[in-house]
């Protein structure tokens, strides 16, 4: 499930919803909206490709509002070995009101640094994964995080790396 195929899913779910639920109101299909800004926090490891496991720790941001059905949010990384990415870009919440489980996509673009690792190619990277997620009554999530770092073919060589983690994120409102 790596190389885009989390991004590609959210373009393709956020896209039927966005037509089937958000298109034709007032504001239109992409209509900012306020949400509620999380805080996300999650540590695991590196785990495949070229690079060597190791631990790593992930923050984002989402900010409080929505385009449609797309989340925004701001994302820093940072590894055992100082490999780090920033970056931003969009999420997509699948979830049913009254049911606690839910997934999030998200595919977000940054710029990447190797410091004492793994190399992409190149410093722009797209990161893109799911989220499994538990969410309490008082609206704090637990997950379970997978997700693909790459250059889609920006650079000549792509090696790629992907990251499992466990995740817990808390409204801030």
């Amino acid at each position: 499930m790596a190389d885009g195929t989390f991004a590609a899913l959210m373009f393709i779910l956020g896209l039927s919803d966005m037509q089937a639920n958000y298109c034709g109101r007032e504001i239109g299909c992409l209509g900012r909206e306020e949400a509620v800004p999380r805080l996300y926090v999650s540590a695991g490891d590196v785990i495949k490709r070229r690079a060597l496991p190791a631990p790593e720790t992930y923050f984002r941001y989402d900010l409080a509002h929505t385009n449609g059905p797309f989340g925004n949010a701001i994302g820093f990384s940072i590894s055992e070995r100082q490999e780090a990415w920033v970056g931003y870009g969009q999420t997509y919440l699948m979830h049913a009101e009254s049911v606690p489980i839910k997934a999030e996509l998200h595919a977000m673009t940054g710029l990447y640094d190797k410091g004492l690792g793994h190399g992409l190619g190149g410093r722009i990277a797209f990161r893109s994964g799911l989220d499994l997620i538990y969410e309490t009554n008082g609206g704090v999530r637990y997950a379970l995080s997978y997700d693909h770092r790459s250059h889609i073919g920006i650079y000549k060589e792509n090696p790629g790396m992907e990251t499992i983690q466990f995740a817990i994120s808390f409204p801030l409102r």
